[in-house]
């Protein structure tokens, strides 16, 4: 059976859908992340743009990390199979497309000339980034021309600053620079940390007069459930395809993209909406963020862990198991929606839609996958609602902090021969996939026998929470009287006492 790749696309033997006229597009865009959100996301959108003639340009697509898929993604040419599937206005829908619109793959630690050539592109215009929560982040590290920093704002300021010097300051070579981590303000931290790398390295003091001047930073909400590769269907989706495809991404119908501080020049270089795309330009993004991170997101991460303790595997096994089914309901309506500053109505409407997304019976929506970077996640997406909850309430919200006990629970690993970081529970082993500086402390921490000692550095550590959770009355305590009834008991037998 033949690969997925330009040759099989020009053997025009092929009954699936994609745009057969995108082939000699220019490289437009840059996008840090090649996994399977960015795929089924951004790289989608620009398709749908293409294919309607709208945008007319490709991605380069950069691997932030020393490993990932960009080696994969050069093999089929930048072609991978798109599935999306769910319940649109009460209709089953399934539908899949090649996409075209990803050029090639770097590795900017293998090639980092490669990479910053790319900046001397005349038609480069657009750089889109997913590196997780906590990719966007600040480390005192050298500038070196010839070799790659470390991480993706340093990544970043080192291909602004070549593209800088190449076309001479020019005002019309500016980019526009949209992230997608889900932290708030992402493109204005973003361009913090670029301009504070301008200054720590000494760059050219007009680089920094460029950056302001020239570039346009836009701050982003993204919402589309990406399951990723459908390893349990795969071989069943290979023999309907006709090919192979080891890039195959699935995603849900919904999607969303809201983008703040885009001016009438930028929204017309960025055709998403003329392409019918769920796109929303806005002066304020603040009241789709709280309402999307608190709900969607909190679920996930608020939930998920625990979940996977208990021995389950996927969002959907979490949603049609009784006990656990009850606690997320709960969770959400009780003590989650609550703190939304929305109309009531408004609030438990988005609630229950965000439950049906949940049930989508097309999505293998992996606990593992979802545990990724979990505590700056946790951080984000979860805290906030605790914090307002104990604020209006007066008392700790118990599923929210058993949440922050499960997530304790789940760190819990050691170094395999290779490095990695694996915890374990009584029926298997799994990799806890974090940063290094994360997994090292919960590895130290883990040292300590006293059960209360431990997770009182934990609460306390302020570079995980921005601030000391042990100074929140009783949160201590009651973490800690949860993390001694999982490690006892069980999840599962904690979250019946909670039903």
């Amino acid at each position: 059976m033949n690969t997925l790749g330009s040759a099989l696309l020009k053997s025009n033997d092929l009954e699936i859908n994609y745009n057969k006229a995108g082939n000699n597009l220019p490289e437009k865009v840059l996008q840090f992340g090649e996994g399977n959100f960015l795929r089924a996301f951004a790289d989608w959108m620009i398709d749908e743009m293409n294919e309607q003639n709208l945008f007319g340009g490709k991605v380069v697509v950069v691997q932030p990390l020393p490993s990932g898929m960009v080696e994969m993604l050069n093999t089929q040419d930048g072609l991978y199979t798109l599935y999306l599937r769910g319940i649109e206005q009460g209709q089953t829908v399934n539908k899949k497309k090649i996409i075209t619109s990803v050029s090639r793959g770097l590795n900017p630690y293998s090639q980092w000339q490669d990479y910053l050539q790319t900046a001397e592109n005349p038609d480069m215009e657009l750089i889109i980034s997913n590196t997780t929560e906590a990719g966007i982040e600040f480390k005192e590290e050298d500038y070196n021309p010839e070799s790659c920093p470390e991480t993706f704002p340093a990544k970043l300021t080192a291909w602004l600053y070549r593209r800088f010097t190449h076309f001479a300051g020019a005002a019309n070579k500016g980019m526009i620079i949209m992230p997608c981590e889900l932290i708030n303000y992402n493109g204005s931290k973003l361009k913090e940390y670029i301009l504070e790398y301008a200054e720590y390295w000494d760059l050219d003091p007009d680089f920094a007069e460029w950056l302001e001047s020239a570039n346009t930073f836009l701050s982003t909400l993204v919402d589309r459930i990406v399951p990723g590769y459908p390893r349990d269907e795969i071989e069943s989706l290979t023999a309907e395809l006709g090919y192979q495809d080891n890039l195959i991404d699935t995603g849900e119908i919904f999607h969303l993209l809201v983008i703040e501080g885009a001016d009438a020049g930028i929204q017309e270089r960025l055709p998403f909406t003329q392409a019918g795309l769920n796109v929303v330009f806005t002066d304020d993004m603040q009241p789709y963020r709280t309402r999307k991170v608190a709900v969607l997101n909190g679920a996930h991460t608020g939930n998920v862990l625990g979940a996977f303790l208990a021995g389950l595997e996927t969002v959907g096994e979490m949603l049609n198991d009784p006990d656990f089914s009850k606690f997320l309901k709960d969770m959400l309506l009780k003590e989650i929606v609550p703190t939304l500053k929305l109309p009531q109505q408004e609030k438990e409407e988005y609630a229950e839609v965000i439950l049906e997304r949940f049930a989508n019976p097309f999505i293998r929506h992996e606990l593992l996958s979802i545990s990724l970077n979990s505590v700056a996640k946790w951080k984000v997406r979860v805290l906030p609602s605790l914090l307002s909850y104990i604020m209006e309430e007066g008392i700790t919200p118990k599923r929210l902090t058993f949440s922050l006990a499960a997530l304790i629970a789940f760190y819990n690993g050691k170094r395999n021969d290779t490095g990695e970081f694996i915890g374990t529970t009584k029926s298997r082993e799994y990799l806890i996939n974090d940063s290094e500086k994360v997994t090292s402390f919960f590895e130290q921490v883990y040292q300590i026998t006293d059960l209360e000692e431990m997770t009182r550095e934990i609460l306390a550590k302020r570079s995980f929470w921005s601030e000391d959770l042990t100074q929140i009355p009783t949160l201590h305590s009651e973490v800690t009287a949860y993390l001694h009834k999982i490690q006892t008991k069980g999840v599962r037998a904690c979250i019946k006492e909670f039903n």
